[in-house]
């Protein structure tokens, strides 16, 4: 079951601001205790900054509860989302988000910051987030002025609103600069931890980045928005796994949850919005429940009630893994990987143990899940939505999908197994 998971921010009282977005205006949840961590520093050639303003203007498919008004963007809805819907209620706070389109850089860069010309009550909050596109995927979304492990060629950017009381905040303008400085490069890529996974349910409600959750549906929630996937995308996937490893799916990150919704727990330290004591790999629901951490309560002062850190759709939960009861997975965080990625076009696909459709199905493939290829092999011929071929390709587990229903590849060239 999934606990409440939409943020509840302090409020932030201000009049008419302009401001950079390097500080937050969301105040951190939880102790954030200075730590050193085994980063390397690299340096970016320097570059002249490159300056534009976020479209406002455009609210489409991909935007969640918000709108454009005479006076800038607005929510849609400022009603707490418990008002709202009157049942199973996420938090005390209503929130909205814009996603821009992406812009292509002049030249590569390695931060982003942001100007915001914003007008908020008393307990309203504005948030801009940036992420970058390298060769191997997107970044992480991080708060803008952030810096990237290295250079980035495309940026694209997120205004997040949150409001209480229906006390809304207008945006008037964003404008953003594009830089270099010194780039933070991450001494592990390609992370997995064991983590304790709960079942999400609630068929029919709206998920953080707008999907309205479907009957058996694919997809996964973390407790932060730095790896919430937008509408429709896979950029942001996890491959889950039972602990014994005889089921495994790849699945896109589409909610926020369970119990926090700033504990990037994947990353290190230095990198990590909160909770930094705690050991990277280790979600803070987890040492609460376990430890007393925190006093035993969330960043909301909830008490914690069982140590999850991540939340499987039904569809994830019961046919992809195949569970019955909450439990224990072996979870991967594929965009700190690199290498080659497949897109799953159309899924749930089987993922199998060998090149072709007699060998056992070890799991699913979520459509839309960008998954990792090692390398191709030549099996049985398949028709599919995007062609008719012989070539599987092999995933980072060993395993196989056919390419008929791989709908793209990128981050570099797939060789021969």
């Amino acid at each position: 079951m999934r606990l409440p998971h939409r943020p509840i921010r302090a409020a932030v009282v201000v009049a008419t601001l302009t401001l950079v977005l390097s500080v937050a205006l969301v105040p951190t949840a939880g102790p954030v205790p200075a730590v050193t961590t085994g980063l390397t520093v690299t340096s970016a050639p320097a570059a002249p900054a490159e300056r534009w303003r976020a479209d406002l203007t455009v609210v489409d498919g991909d935007d969640v509860n918000v709108r454009r008004s005479a006076a800038g963007l607005r929510l849609r809805d400022a009603r707490p989302s418990a008002a709202r819907s009157g049942r199973s209620p996420h938090s005390a706070f209503a929130e909205g988000a814009l996603l821009s389109a992406p812009r292509t850089l002049s030249r590569p860069a390695t931060r982003v910051r942001a100007e915001v010309s914003a007008q908020a009550a008393a307990g309203a909050t504005v948030e801009v987030q940036v992420r970058g596109w390298r060769a191997m995927g997107w970044t992480e979304w991080r708060a803008a002025g952030a810096v990237f492990d290295r250079p980035v060629t495309r940026v694209q950017t997120r205004v997040l609103l949150t409001a209480r009381d229906a006390r809304s905040a207008t945006v008037r303008e964003v404008r953003l600069t594009a830089d270099s400085t010194a780039a933070v490069t991450a001494a592990t890529p390609g992370l997995t931890y064991r983590v304790f996974a709960t079942r999400i349910g609630l068929v029919g409600e709206v998920t953080a980045n707008g999907r309205k959750i479907q009957p058996r549906d694919h997809f996964v929630a973390l407790p932060s928005r730095r790896g919430l996937a937008p509408l429709n995308t896979g950029d942001y996937t996890v491959r889950v796994c039972t602990t014994n490893g005889s089921r495994c799916e790849y699945a896109p990150v589409w909610d926020v949850g369970p119990w926090n919704t700033r504990d990037d727990y994947w990353n290190p330290s230095a990198v990590r919005e909160n909770w930094k004591d705690l050991p990277q790999g280790r979600p803070e629901a987890q040492a609460a429940y376990q430890n007393g951490y925190n006093g035993g309560r969330d960043q909301f002062g909830r008490r914690v009630l069982n140590p999850g850190g991540i939340d499987l759709a039904d569809g994830t939960f019961w046919d992809g893994l195949r569970l019955t009861t909450n439990a224990w997975v072996d979870v991967a965080y594929l965009w700190t990987g690199g290498g080659p990625r497949g897109v799953v076009g159309d899924g749930p696909l089987n993922i199998r143990a060998g090149a072709s459709t007699s060998h056992a199905v070890r799991g699913l493939a979520a459509r839309l899940a960008n998954v990792p290829i090692q390398c191709y092999v030549t099996g049985q011929s398949i028709t599919g939505p995007y062609r008719t071929t012989n070539r599987w390709n092999r995933l980072a587990t060993g395993q196989y999908v056919s390419h008929a229903y791989i709908s793209a590849v990128y981050g570099g060239t797939v060789p021969r197994c």
